[in-house]
C-alpha cells in the first residue's frame, strides 16, 4: 500500500516536521550502523551516498536506474530531503532512503566498508581559504570516506567549480588516492553514460549559463 502522507505547502518548518513522519527517512540516529541492508532496506545489495543531496534528485533517479542497488542521500536539511523522499514514497522506490545528518559525522552513521559508492554532486565549493577545511573532499572528509568505504570503493565529484576540482585533484595527488578518472568538461567528453547523465536543478542552470562541469572518479 503507497505510504500515505499530508500534502504540504512552501513551508520549510512544515516540511522539516512532516519528514519525522517518513518511513524512508532517518533523523540524527546512528542505529543502522553497520546494518544499513540488514535493518533499513532488509537486503544485502550494495549500499551507496550521495553526500551533501539537497533535494535528493540525484539519489532518487539512480535509484531508479539500478534497482539492484540501495542509494542513501545525505544532508543536514530537512527541508530539503523532503522532496527526494516525497518521490520516493510516492513512486514506491523501496531502494531510496534519506539520512539527515552533517556530512562530518558520516563515520558515525555507517560502519567500516560498509559502503561501496559516494557520489558528492555539486557541494559548496567553500572558496575562502578560510573554509578548505570544509570542503567535502579536504582530507579530513577522505579519511572519514575511507574508512566507511569497501577495498576498491570509488568516489564521483561533479562540479561547475573550477576551484573545487583543481583542489581535488591536488588532494587526491597529495593523499596518493587512485585517480581514475577526469575531465574539465564533462559533456564534452565521452565519459557520460545514464547515471552521469542526471542533471539536477542546479546543474541545468549551470548549463545554461554556459558553464563547463567538472567530474572526477577517484579511489584508494
Amino acid at each position: 500500500m503507497p505510504f500515505k502522507y499530508k500534502k504540504l505547502g512552501k513551508d520549510k518548518l512544515i516540511r522539516f516536521a512532516a519528514i519525522a513522519t517518513f518511513p524512508n527517512v532517518v533523523e540524527l540516529d546512528t542505529a543502522h550502523k553497520g546494518k544499513w541492508g540488514e535493518n533499513f532496506f532488509r537486503n544485502d545489495q550494495p549500499l551507496v551516498l550521495e553526500l551533501g543531496c539537497g533535494r535528493g534528485e540525484y539519489t532518487v533517479s539512480m535509484g531508479r536506474f539500478f534497482p539492484e542497488k540501495n542509494f542513501i542521500g545525505v544532508d543536514i536539511k530537512g527541508s530539503r530531503i523532503w522532496k527526494g523522499a516525497k518521490t520516493a514514497l510516492e513512486e514506491e522506490i523501496p531502494n531510496i532512503g534519506f539520512l539527515r545528518t552533517q556530512i562530518e559525522q558520516i563515520a558515525e552513521h555507517f560502519g567500516e566498508e560498509e559502503v561501496s559508492e559516494i557520489w558528492i554532486t555539486f557541494p559548496d565549493p567553500r572558496p575562502q581559504i578560510s573554509r578548505i577545511r570544509k570542503r567535502l573532499t579536504a582530507p579530513r572528509f577522505i579519511h572519514s570516506y575511507q574508512r566507511i568505504l569497501k577495498p576498491g570503493g570509488i568516489i564521483h565529484l561533479k562540479t561547475d567549480n573550477d576551484g573545487l576540482y583543481q583542489y581535488t585533484l591536488e588532494v587526491i595527488a597529495s593523499e596518493g588516492l587512485k585517480l581514475i578518472k577526469h575531465t574539465h568538461d564533462l559533456y564534452q567528453s565521452d565519459l557520460p553514460d545514464e547515471v552521469l547523465s542526471i542533471q539536477t536543478t542546479y546543474e541545468k542552470i549551470y548549463r545554461d549559463q554556459g558553464k563547463n562541469i567538472n567530474y572526477i572518479q577517484f579511489g584508494f
